[in-house]
């Protein structure tokens, strides 16, 4: 089987694609035959020895899968050869992943195996406006980095929280696809000043909640435009820089600044992140949210949709797909 290994630190040209003898699951693993691999930001932090957490080399990069069971483990119960699921792999950029079965659900009838895998990002946005936000309808929620995989999810959700939403991205296609999502309203912040616009937008009382996972210099007006009581949620750092915040602004409007980080919360509380993901697929089942996967490539081109999420051309979520 083929796979995608990193065997040094670098950009997305120093991957290679091994031909890889046939993983063989123990006894509480699954093998899956995968059909779709998603990517994200942060895979292109790992390669490059950036992320918060460091594999061993030589290591694979992906995550969230969907595929078809092909063996299971002598303890494994309630999936077997032949089933369809989707949820988390180990090295997942590959043709044949083991996989926790913990960490997997079955596949529901009519979901594509390209959007099943983009329900990673939505658990991520989940938990984040639920469990740590803790947004309620009627609020105001500003989404910075918008158009990207866990931002379109966050544009989503908060709609389907009963929140206002306010979109941010860098161009008026990006903001274009937030718009489709149902942001209510669209902020440019690459050509408009952000600390204002928010200002204008909620006629001066802030907004309650922000989903930051750009960090950088978006960061402080957006924590300037937070209204009394609100939560500032990090995810992460795809603008590049990690900002410093004035910690007298949080003490002078009430606020918090909270973080989010599923990988921590799998880790943690796997209970919790367990039943996050089934939130999340019952919401997919009963058609309440709306993955949107921008573009697929195939195995072979996995570099290349590393760059794209390196140069911020992605909108919502790019997959990997192979197999048949």
């Amino acid at each position: 089987m083929r796979s995608v290994i990193c065997r040094q630190w670098g950009l997305p040209d120093k991957l290679v694609i091994e031909e890889l003898p046939t993983p063989t699951p123990g006894i509480d693993e699954v093998l899956v035959g995968v059909r779709a691999c998603g990517l994200a930001f942060s895979d292109s932090l790992t390669i490059q020895g950036k992320y918060q957490t460091k594999p061993e080399f030589p290591f694979t990069p992906g995550g969230d899968i969907a595929g078809i069971i092909k063996a299971v483990g002598a303890n494994v119960k309630g999936y077997k050869p032949g089933d369809a699921v989707f949820g988390r792999g180990k090295e997942s950029c590959a043709e044949e992943v083991i996989a926790d079965p913990t960490l997997l659900r079955h596949l529901p009838a009519g979901v594509d195996f390209t959007v099943a895998v983009s329900l990673g990002n939505y658990g991520t946005s989940y938990h984040a406006l639920r469990d740590r936000g803790l947004l309620q309808a009627g609020e105001t929620l500003l989404v910075l980095g918008a158009s990207g995989g866990v931002g379109l999810a966050a544009v989503d959700l908060g709609k389907m929280m009963g929140a206002r939403v306010i979109a941010c991205a860098s161009s008026q296609e990006k903001l274009d696809t937030c718009k489709r999502m149902g942001a209510d309203e669209l902020v440019n912040y690459e050509t408009e000043n952000l600390r204002d616009r928010i200002k204008e937008l909620t006629a001066g009382k802030g907004v309650d909640v922000v989903f930051d996972p750009v960090g950088d210099k978006f960061a402080d007006p957006a924590v300037r435009g937070m209204a009394w009581g609100g939560r500032y949620l990090v995810l992460g750092f795809a603008a590049g820089e990690i900002p410093k915040v004035a910690l007298n602004l949080p003490l002078l409007k009430g606020s918090a600044i909270i973080g989010v980080w599923a990988g921590g919360l799998k880790r943690n509380n796997p209970e919790r992140y367990q039943a996050v993901a089934q939130e999340v697929l019952e919401l997919a089942v009963a058609r309440k949210i709306k993955p949107y996967v921008s573009a697929t490539y195939p195995l072979e081109r996995t570099a290349d949709a590393l760059w794209d999420l390196m140069n911020r051309k992605v909108q919502g979520k790019i997959v990997v797909t192979m197999g048949s």
